[in-house]
């Protein structure tokens, strides 16, 4: 249909409304009387912010719903095509009918595919309040009208400028005249008829083309490039011939001494009747890059959830003792998350997703003291004794949630300063929703199917356009292929990506069975982007997908094979407690599929400090290997323990004592000892400056073997004690907005709204002194008593006036059905439920009419 018709359609919506729409609603508010319970609970789980507090009745929910606030965050939500709907409602005329809409829309050519997605786009609208009224007069909010329309601070996204009335609004009546004077058209006896005539000949598709037909070539250019926006331009104070032709005519309008203006009823005839360049009614398809078998992503991923647990329970036990000092801004410092990740042998952004996620679990906080420290908390203990399955399933049900966004760290704040691990500014409210989005879409393919990235980024960035408007530009892609966006949804997706492969929620890229059932997706075939969030808890879609991954994890090992070279190899992981004392007695040399550990006498005197014998290492060697214990490990064990214990630190400042006095001399002659500051205090003893731990620290690294000793002169055994935070809650996610209401509260929400409006629509009796509007009756308390005892004996309700106790007026309306000592009883129509006021607190009553409730 063609723009043409615009001014004919709606005279013809304006004589629908006189003759036969008398029961069309005038605004927002009937608008909304006139839905059904599952309307208006539709409208609250939409747009949860309306729910703070709970509306009194539908006027106020109506208002609510057409501030600033709301409706920004309403349009955020929108998707492209919803968005595209009501940008074109936003230039259209007020109100617009529906076949207006669908030109501006489609064009004059048609297009099948918008045709189809337009009644669901305008029926979104409708469901969020954006968009009210019948399709022969379809009203955009006003707010959602001011964000959207076009002006000279803020451009339409259409790129389409103002109308030709209001381009004129401040010309001079003889300057109009010119005008259509020039254009060839009668004068007018007064400028609103001029503009008028003016915009009718722009609108007449066949008389414009004609009049365009003898334009010069070069107007006709300057035309072109204004058509698709920005449609202002600068132009000089004796601008060129084509420029003056298009002036003297109309077709560009001046906004100031130095900028012209595009018509926006020009610009639809130039661009054929559509209001957008390319209208996207449906959604980018995210493409297949490559497909696997299901079995071997779940297994890839399995394999990635093992060396996550790994992963995890190494970072946390070297921290065990005491992790890095927090810096007083909180958070850590680049020096020591470059030394976890060196630990971790892992990219620094990779150490502080693996640092985010086990305080995002609760597994590490700060220890809060005067001296603050980073440390494991209780529950990470508590974790340690969970199989791997659900160990695995207390990592990703936090991350999923977490708000935390570690692929933020080493950049920075607004304000310039640099952004650490574990420190503030790092929580981002889309993240959560991003995440599960990335893996909802996923799982849109075929099992076993990896997406392409790109594809996957077109898809989020038209689901929620206005929520990555903030971008920034696009940054060059590590590989080759076109810059990827730099917006933060596309850096929040390719983020999630790479984390749901570290934790082996996808494996090759491809979603697996377990992270499937977290996500409460069906397991057999591919999932719509509706199951999201599917129908059972968190904790139980936890379970199922631990349940699915424990059979893919590999067995627990109770033994080790030692080898000749000092070496001992895990052909699978082991046993917690075989884990924990190989730890002691050996060094990790290599980790994978088969962990190596070597013996060496560092580590052999650390399992002999920790209070074991060297039969006790014996023992353990020979239980625990598969094959014998080779004679140089033997002989390793028998030489530590032979020398361990016999110097001894004690603490003076620090002592050693030795039976051996010639060891002493040794020590005190060789040039490393003189940084302990030693002296002969006896031909046994040598006194030092140092302190007891620096000592023996210093002795060790010349070759001895010390030990410690008490007051009493005992051996103390050095066990590695675990140092633990006290008792800590997990982060809580900070919300993007109002969380989304459950059944319940949706279905109260509504009916206290309806109970209130109910209340205050009510129809009341006119009192013998009539009652100024939006006041409290008022009646004497013998009045007042007497309404309510009649109330009660007919079982009629009544509207009242009442104040609290905390002074707050409220009108209400209530059925009584108990007067006594004074108090009255009865269902309160507005609250929903049966409540009991007292009748002091009762300004006035007032009868309803017959008709009322």
């Amino acid at each position: 249909m063609g723009i043409g018709g615009i001014g004919g359609l709606d005279r013809e919506a304006h004589v629908a409304e006189g003759t036969g729409a008398a029961a069309a609603p005038r605004t927002l508010a009937e608008a909304l009387r006139a839905r059904g319970d599952e309307g208006l609970a539709a409208l609250l789980r939409a747009r949860p912010d309306l729910l703070n507090p709970v509306p009194n009745d539908l006027t106020q929910l109506a208002t609510r719903a057409g501030t600033r606030g709301s409706v920004v965050r309403a349009l955020e939500r929108l998707d492209r095509f919803a968005l595209q709907t009501a940008e074109a409602l936003a230039v259209a005329p007020d109100p617009a009918p529906y076949p207006v809409l669908l030109a501006l829309l489609t064009g004059d050519e048609g297009d099948a595919e918008i045709e189809a997605a337009l009644p669901g786009a305008v029926a979104l609208l409708r469901e969020q309040a954006l968009v009210w009224g019948e399709d022969d007069r379809l009203r955009l909010v006003r707010t959602a009208r001011e964000l959207l329309s076009p002006s000279p601070q803020h451009p339409s996204p259409t790129g389409l400028g103002p109308t030709v009335a209001e381009a004129t609004s401040g010309m001079s009546p003889g300057r109009v005249q010119e005008i259509i004077a020039a254009a060839g058209l009668p004068a007018t006896h007064d400028p609103v008829s001029a503009v008028a005539a003016l915009t009718g000949l722009f609108t007449d598709r066949a008389r414009m083309g004609a009049f365009l037909d003898g334009a010069p070539p070069e107007a006709l250019a300057v035309l072109d490039r204004l058509v698709w926006g920005p449609p202002y331009g600068e132009v000089t104070a004796n601008p060129a011939p084509p420029v003056r032709w298009l002036r003297d005519r109309g077709l560009l309008l001046p906004v100031s001494a130095r900028t012209m203006v595009l018509p926006r009823e020009v610009a639809l005839h130039l661009r054929g009747g559509r209001a957008h360049r390319a209208p996207e009614p449906v959604a980018p398809e995210v493409a297949v890059l490559r497909e696997h078998r299901p079995q071997v992503v779940d297994g890839a991923a399995a394999g990635q959830a093992y060396t996550a647990l790994a992963t995890v329970e190494e970072l946390l036990k070297s921290w065990g003792e005491g992790g890095p000092q927090v810096l007083r801004a909180g958070g850590l410092s680049v020096r020591d998350l470059r030394r976890t990740a060196a630990a971790l042998d892992v990219t620094e952004q990779v150490a502080a997703f693996w640092l985010e996620l086990c305080h995002g679990a609760g597994l590490l906080a700060s220890d809060g003291e005067a001296d603050e420290r980073y440390a494991p908390t209780p529950a990470y203990d508590d974790w340690l004794d969970l199989p791997p399955a659900e160990r695995w399933a207390r990592l990703v049900a936090p991350w999923l949630a977490s708000t935390r966004t570690p692929g933020l760290v080493g950049g920075q704040d607004a304000k310039g300063r640099a952004l650490s691990a574990l420190g503030p500014d790092l929580d981002r409210a889309a993240a959560p929703e991003v995440r599960r989005r990335v893996l909802g879409l996923l799982a849109t393919l075929p099992p076993g199917a990896a997406a392409d990235p790109e594809t996957l980024f077109a898809r989020l960035r038209w689901e929620r356009p206005l929520r990555g408007a903030a971008a920034g530009p696009a940054t060059e892609s590590p590989g080759p292929g076109p810059a990827l966006p730099d917006d933060l949804r596309s850096r929040l997706a390719r983020w999630a990506l790479a984390e749901a492969e570290l934790l082996g929620l996808t494996g090759r890229g491809a979603l697996s069975a377990p992270a499937r059932a977290l996500l409460n997706l069906p397991l057999a075939e591919a999932a719509s982007p509706a199951d999201e969030g599917g129908g059972v808890e968190e904790s139980v879609a936890a379970e199922r997908a631990a349940t699915l991954l424990a059979p893919l994890l590999p067995e627990a090992v109770d033994h080790v094979l030692l080898q000749a070279d000092l070496t001992a190899v895990a052909p699978g992981p082991l046993r917690r407690p075989l884990a924990d004392a190989l730890a002691v007695l050996a060094d990790v040399e290599s980790k994978g599929g088969a962990t190596v550990y070597r013996f060496t006498p560092g580590s052999v005197r650390r399992a002999l400090d920790s209070g074991l014998a060297a039969s006790d290492v014996h023992a353990f060697l020979a239980a625990h290997s598969r094959t014998p214990v080779p004679q140089p490990l033997a002989y390793l064990v028998d030489d530590v323990a032979r020398r361990h214990g016999h110097l001894r630190v004690g603490a003076a400042s620090a002592y050693v004592r030795c039976d051996d006095d010639t060891v002493l001399g040794e020590i005190l002659a060789d040039r490393r000892s003189a940084a302990l500051g030693l002296r002969r205090l006896a031909p046994t003893v040598l006194a030092a400056q140092a302190d007891p731990a620096a000592l023996l620290e210093g002795l060790r690294a010349m070759g001895y073997a010390p030990a410690a000793e008490s007051a009493e002169g005992d051996v103390l055994v050095t066990r590695a004690d675990a140092y633990r935070t006290p008792a800590r809650t997990a982060p809580v996610p900070v919300p993007d907005g109002p969380p989304a209401p459950d059944a319940t509260l949706l279905n109260a929400a509504v009916k206290a709204i309806r109970a209130g409006d109910r209340a205050a629509t009510a129809v009341r009796r006119e009192p013998a002194a009539p009652t100024p509007a939006g006041s409290l009756p008022r009646t004497s308390s013998a009045e007042t008593l007497a309404t309510v005892q009649a109330a009660a004996m007919t079982g009629s309700a009544v509207w009242i006036g009442y104040v609290n106790a905390d002074g707050a007026a409220s009108q209400r309306v209530i059925a009584p059905v108990r007067v006594e000592g004074g108090f009255v009883t009865g269902y309160d129509h507005t609250a929903d439920e049966m409540r009991t006021y007292p009748l002091h607190r009762i300004t006035g009553v007032a009868e309803l009419a017959d008709d009322q409730v």
